[in-house]
């Protein structure tokens, strides 16, 4: 996750002076802002000038020189920092990456800008705006201040406005007159007359558009499910660590967490299906979805601080370095037996059964070469006496080693799982043989059964064929042989007795959860191993695909045939979640991504392809579902000065997604 990191620049010498006199200073926490630009809390600009500043502001937004959003108040309090102030009410307003928040502080004669750290402005760019605003702000000229920050965006005019003002003013007056006629010429018509629509004072996000606010809920969900992933790992080192009593608590949180971002996937998927929404639902559950990431967030952030205390990791980083060791050496031991088992399993198996697990051998090595790093790196942090800095690689070599295993397992998985259903291929065959006889016996005085007996022999012989062959695909045979079986299901469906017809049924099911199981622990794996590459539309299928799975199994011994459809559905999901996935590594593999500078075989390409280390996607292109790429869990340290952090127990990042170090404040 990103960190805001912000800082205070450029603090002007000269205090605010009025001949006027001031009013008691009125106390003022982060607001809300208005649905224009400007927002005026402190009582300084007319309603014309209003109307000027947001017209030079929309101007600004439409040539896409940014958003640029400014806000008036009394004091900064709640913080009283300048900076945070700003940040945090940015936060809160949920402004995007591209849109900037300046706030004045009137009385006080403070200011800040708060800006996100992957925004478009350059640092230089930014300390523009800051400067071209500072005489106008001396001289209480807030309707100029305004004018003069629009004006110093790249490719905008650097006039300060003050003699565009009134024509601006002119202009809104012109129009606001002009749909004054429009209006009472339009009341007069039939009720159903289109109205103009106005930002609803109930939508949270009024200043974010429908695209952006997709964008948002997209990377809100990577965000949340690395954070989820992440605590789920922190909470399972200490149950292993401190016992099943002092961690239950911890366990019961991020249950609760995950089961908000089940929903919010479940949503998001909705949203994905080929039911056409319309852009008020989509809207609605956009914001929705954000609720619930930023409502999970909060139940495992509450607990960050008695999560830290329970590990307590910094204070015995000599015991600890002592059992990564010992686990690292344990590992290798696994590790190795990877590649002979991949190479056992090709020669049964086609090289697109095992695509999923292809690399798992080489990507297990690397996490080990990362573990070695991280732990020399702690002995000798522990040695100068940084504590501190050794848990935080001491953190980091533990969720390799955890990868290095878990990579090593899923090739275990894909094998056990491709033996099951080759063993479900074999019985379909059994069961369409036993069809083949059972449409013999049926007097077919029309010629309507003969051609898909033909077609069913055939996929048999293809079928058996194919499972005989040295590079074969059990999960593609399946698939043949359910469409073989389906067609001819419907074509003996009305002369078969009801208890055949029922025993057929569970067996299907039985072949139907055999192959959904198999293809979400495979694409489970994958994701969870390569999680800094895949966005939120792999995640959103296999969150669904796993929610019908559940279905189906509940649902098997009472309804047999609703438990075979969602054990379908499961399957096909998660294949969806496996393709998405595999692109999108795939992609990050090629080099398609902003970064740079790193080999995508060393230790740093499969920590961050890992989700290991993070932020470097933050508010990047690439993942699916428009979250952009993104490791997303929550970074933390304990006193370290690196600029990567280790994963550890929390939320995501939220409430820390601005500043970066760009965020400028002073007085005027």
């Amino acid at each position: 996750m990103r960190t805001r990191l912000t800082i205070m620049l450029g603090l002007i010498a000269a205090m605010f002076v009025s001949g006027a006199a001031v009013s008691a200073a009125v106390a003022t926490p982060p607001v809300t802002l208005d649905s224009g630009f400007v927002t005026d809390d402190a009582g300084v600009l007319s309603s014309g000038e209003i109307e000027a500043a947001n017209a030079r502001l929309s101007q600004l937004a439409e040539a896409d020189g940014g958003d640029l959003y400014v806000v008036f108040v009394d004091q900064f309090t709640d913080p009283s920092d300048s900076v945070e102030w700003t940040d945090r009410t940015a936060v809160e307003n949920g402004l995007g990456t591209d849109q900037y928040l300046v706030a004045v502080a009137v009385d006080a004669g403070q200011y800040a800008i708060s800006a996100d750290e992957n925004g478009p402005l350059s640092d230089g760019e930014i300390d523009r705006v800051v400067q071209a605003m500072e005489d106008e702000l001396r001289a209480s000229d807030w309707s100029g201040a305004v004018f003069a920050a629009a004006g110093a965006f790249p490719g905008q005019s650097t006039s300060d406005g003050s003699g565009f003002v009134w024509v601006i003013i002119l202009l809104v007056a012109l129009a606001a007159l002009i749909l004054i006629i429009v209006l009472v010429a339009r009341s007069r018509k039939k009720k159903q007359t289109a109205q103009v629509a106005v930002p609803d004072p109930n939508d949270p996000y009024a200043a974010i558009s429908d695209e952006d606010l997709e964008k948002q809920a997209g990377s809100a969900l990577v965000q949340a499910d690395d954070a989820i992933t992440s605590s789920r790992q922190e909470v399972g080192f200490a149950v292993a660590q401190y016992g099943d009593d002092s961690s239950e608590v911890f366990v019961q949180v991020v249950e609760a967490a995950r089961a908000k971002v089940a929903e919010a996937f479940s949503m998001k998927q909705q949203l994905d299906d080929e039911i056409p929404d319309t852009p008020q639902q989509r809207r609605a559950w956009h914001i929705r979805i954000i609720q619930l990431c930023d409502e999970a967030d909060d139940l495992l952030n509450d607990n960050i601080e008695a999560f830290e205390e329970l590990r307590k990791l910094e204070a015995e980083a000599p015991k600890a370095l002592e059992r990564i060791k010992a686990r690292r050496t344990t590992a290798e031991q696994t590790v190795v037996t990877a590649g002979p088992a991949l190479a056992t399993l090709q020669q049964t198996y086609d090289p697109a059964a095992l695509a999923p697990v292809a690399d798992n051998p080489a990507q297990a090595q690397q996490r080990l070469s990362l573990a070695d790093t991280e732990i020399a790196e702690a002995a000798a942090a522990i040695a100068a006496g940084r504590n501190g800095e050794a848990a935080f690689s001491i953190r980091t070599a533990e969720e390799a080693v955890e990868q290095s295993e878990n990579l090593v397992d899923a090739v275990t998985t894909l094998g056990a799982n491709l033996v099951a259903v080759e063993g479900e291929a074999q019985a379909m065959i059994t069961d369409l043989e036993a069809d083949i006889a059972a449409a013999g016996a049926i007097a077919d005085a029309q010629g309507q059964l003969a051609p898909i007996v033909a077609r069913t022999r055939s996929n048999i012989d293809a079928a058996q064929t194919a499972l005989r062959s040295a590079a074969r695909n059990p999960q593609q045979v399946l698939d043949d042989l359910t469409s073989a079986n389906a067609e001819i299901d419907a074509a003996l469906g009305q002369v078969r007795q009801a208890s055949e017809q029922a025993q057929r049924a569970r067996r299907l099911l039985e072949q139907r959860l055999t192959q959904a199981q198999a293809q979400i622990a495979t694409a489970g794996d994958f994701i969870t191993t390569r999680r800094g590459a895949v966005g939120a539309t792999a995640r959103t299928r296999l969150a669904e695909a796993n929610s019908a799975f559940a279905e189906a199994v509940a649902a098997q011994a009472a309804d047999p045939v609703l438990a075979t459809e969602r054990a379908t559905r499961a399957y096909s999901l998660a294949s969806e979640a496996l393709s998405y996935a595999r692109s999108e590594v795939d992609t990050f593999n090629a080099g398609g991504w902003s970064g740079g500078g790193y080999n995508r075989g060393s230790d740093l390409g499969g920590a961050i392809l890992g989700g290991i280390i993070g932020g470097l996607f933050s508010g990047g292109g690439g993942g699916g579902g428009g979250g952009g790429w993104s490791s997303g869990s929550s970074w933390r340290s304990s006193g370290s000065s690196r600029s990567s952090r280790p994963s550890s127990f929390g939320g995501g990042s939220r409430s820390s997604s601005r500043g970066g170090g760009r965020s400028r404040g002073g007085r005027f």
